[in-house]
């Protein structure tokens, strides 16, 4: 039996499928215009690199006079440019050597303040980049501490120029915000300004002036940094004992119970919430911390769920998942409001693992060590500053002067001696920090490390006499090329990782990492230097220090959570990029930006062409604002990150025998027909300095 549609019909489906036609065709039309805007923005892509190479290489032809391809003049003129230095700022003191649980902090004092006063403070640090990540009792303690001030109009609460120690918040009133006599913009009541200085020392770039009489409320580096110093050791107190509380948690090393703790996720519930729901998948283990839960069961559909227990805090759920549950078989529900400390399979399987795969990667770590060892350089024991001569001088920085030196009669057997002047690094009060750098780089015997080895000292200076890397520093090979190609960046990686490796092994974090700190040596192989930052922290404890480069500082240095050898392997990620695309990925016009876009995390990074979906995949698993998720932190180690698909086929063996070809070839003349050989230190070619014993703890 067939049936025909009434002509109204048939007109109707021809309309439709012609609108349909019509509809495929503007999509189609949409779908070329896309792709050819895609082209024009890869085309447009391709020549912001091509400018960005030849500004830089013009930068370099005009900061470098003459054309020599000698190494050291390489170092030389590099140093003439603008480099990004590090920036440090020590917490408030605290004995560090004790358990956090037994270690008290100072407390700032607090400031009475009205309910509004409260809800504007805490509205503004709220609104502000940086403060809005804090956890919601430090941004309770930070207003309590904060007081008040006034300034009358026109006068001068930020001044360009200055040194920056405190943070201000505006309640009444109006500021003008200037650079150079430039008016920028102003600011209103709710406003929070100058926080960069809660992090660390800087100079204000911009002037801020009442247009009109104002109050403020006020808070100073060192109670900021108190507050959070505390918060973060009493955290870490709690969750300790937390954990010990789980018996699958019980029997754990410190060492692996702070790595738990670490990956420890606070979450929140509401009256009547479920945690966990009766047949749904389990993958999480639940440590209450705060509040009371229901455990409720039901026998079957039409049955009413009954309650089996109340728990509280220190009791714990969900341990099952943590061996492979697949579905739950009871309900967890809030009773009021509830707080708990979550760990899922997934995390805990890769921090923990078991026994057998913890010792056995603590006997690689030896058999790393061992490795490095092998390696002895041999320099004579009894050197002293007369057996030298200066044969260049490399750089100067701010305290320091680098110079190219050999032995007497010896024109190969080179060195760099480092020259620091005693009363700069008094004034700066960085005597501490130079002697656990010296102590930490004469330990140090890893071919993937610059060599320290001997110092000496005299009445104005102290030397560090170091192994010459005369190919170079990376820093400025990257701004010569623009940027390097996936093979030249495997090769300078893995020397990286396998300094890293060497420094972990040891307890030991870098926190410097950047291109400025690679240098070659003259056969090309990568060395890690820079080791003003280094701390020796062990495998149970975190620092608090505030330093490092600031577009390579990991998200916990910005939020003072402290931190582990962990920022080590976020800096592996941002120098993957940099090497890449010739860029850092997070920068901006001023730290305070730089660092809010490192808390946005990598994922709100744009990366361009030339990184590869490979090489992406690596540096987002390396720059994972969760410590405890970053590769190199778990508990296959630096393993993870060699085995990763962007390094399939990198032969990381002859990397280490040092049997690779490097990618690039330093041209390095032997020996370099430079000015006439002097003295250390004395531009008279007669030494006027009496040589003191080697310096220690005191200079």
């Amino acid at each position: 039996m067939s049936s025909a549609l009434c002509p109204e019909a048939m007109g109707t489906l021809r309309d439709l499928q012609f609108a349909l036609q019509l509809k495929i065709e503007e999509l189609r039309q949409r779908d070329t215009l896309i792709d050819e805007l895609e082209l024009e923005l890869d085309a447009k892509d391709d020549l912001i690199r091509r400018l960005q190479g030849e500004l830089d290489r013009m930068r370099v032809s005009l900061s470098t006079p003459g054309s020599s391809a000698a190494g050291c003049l390489a170092l030389r003129n590099s140093s003439q440019r603008m480099k990004r230095r590090a920036v440090v700022a020590e917490p408030p003191s605290w004995d560090d050597k004790q358990p956090p649980q037994h270690t008290a902090s100072p407390s700032p004092s607090s400031h009475s303040k009205s309910p509004e006063s409260q809800e504007l403070i805490r509205g503004a640090l709220m609104e502000n980049g940086l403060t809005k990540h804090l956890e919601r009792g430090q941004i309770l303690a930070i207003v309590d501490c904060m007081y008040a001030t006034t300034v009358s109009q026109g006068s001068c609460v930020i001044r360009e120029g200055e040194n920056a120690s405190l943070a201000y918040v505006i309640e009444e009133g109006k500021m003008e915000v200037t650079r150079s006599g430039h008016r920028l913009q102003t600011l209103e009541a709710g406003a929070l300004f100058g926080e960069l200085a809660l992090l660390h020392n800087h100079t204000r770039s911009t002037t801020l002036t009442a247009v009109m009489n104002c109050k403020l409320w006020v808070i100073d580096r060192p109670s900021f940094q108190s507050i959070m110093l505390k918060s973060g050791l009493l955290r870490i107190s709690q969750s300790l004992d937390l954990l010990r509380s789980a018996p699958c948690f019980r029997s754990l090393p410190e060492e692996a119970l702070l790595k738990a703790s670490d990956a420890l996720e606070e979450c929140h519930y509401s009256e009547g919430d479920y945690i966990i729901r009766h047949g749904s998948p389990g993958d999480s283990f639940f440590i209450v911390s705060q509040g009371q839960v229901k455990v409720t069961e039901r026998k079957s559909i039409s049955d009413e769920p009954t309650c089996l227990s109340t728990l509280s805090r220190g009791d714990w759920f969900g341990e099952r998942a943590l061996r492979g549950e697949e579905s739950r078989i009871v309900s967890v529900m809030a009773a009021g409001d509830v707080t708990c400390l979550v760990i899922e399979r997934d995390s805990f399987r890769k921090l923990m693992g078991n026994l057998e795969d913890d010792n056995k990667i603590g006997r690689d770590n030896k058999e790393s060590k061992a490795r490095c060892e092998e390696e002895e350089v041999s320099f004579p024991p009894d050197t002293s500053l007369g057996d030298l001569q200066v044969i260049c001088c490399l750089g100067e920085g701010q305290f320091s002067t680098v110079e190219l030196v050999h032995f007497k009669g010896d024109l190969r057997r080179q060195y760099t001696l480092k020259i620091i002047r005693k009363h700069a690094v008094l004034s700066s009060g960085q005597q501490g920090r130079l002697q656990t750098e010296r102590r930490i780089m004469l330990e140090a015997n890893c071919p993937f490390i610059v060599r320290l080895h001997k110092t000496f000292r005299d009445a104005d200076c102290l030397y560090m006499l170091l192994e010459a890397c005369l190919g170079g520093e990376l820093w400025t090979l990257l701004r010569e090329r623009g940027t390097f190609d996936d093979a030249t960046t495997h090769f300078y990686t893995a020397c990286v990782v396998e300094a890293l490796s060497y420094l972990h092994s040891r307890g030991i974090v870098h926190r410097d990492l950047r291109p400025e700190n690679v240098h070659l040596d003259q056969h090309g192989y990568a060395k890690l230097v820079g080791f003003g930052c280094a701390k020796k922290i062990g495998s149970r404890r975190k620092s608090w220090t505030f330093c490092g480069s600031t577009g390579y500082v990991a998200p916990e240095m910005i939020l003072c959570k402290g931190h582990t050898t962990s920022v080590d392997y976020w800096a592996l990620g941002v120098f993957i990029y940099e090497l890449l695309s010739g860029s850092p990925p997070f920068s901006a016009s001023d730290p305070m930006r730089t660092y809010t876009a490192i808390l946005q995390g990598i994922d709100a990074v744009e990366f361009p062409k030339p990184i590869s979906k490979a090489a992406a995949n690596l540096i987002k698993r390396l720059c994972r604002n969760n410590p405890s998720e970053r590769l190199g932190t778990q508990r296959n180690g630096v393993k993870e990150i060699q085995r990763h698909k962007w390094f399939d086929g990198f032969d990381w063996e002859a990397v280490r025998k040092r049997t690779s070809t490097p990618p690039i070839l330093p041209c390095v003349h032997h020996p370099p027909e430079y000015r006439e050989s002097r003295p250390p230190h004395d531009d008279s070619g007669n030494s006027s300095h009496t040589e003191l014993p080697d310096w220690d703890k005191d200079f």
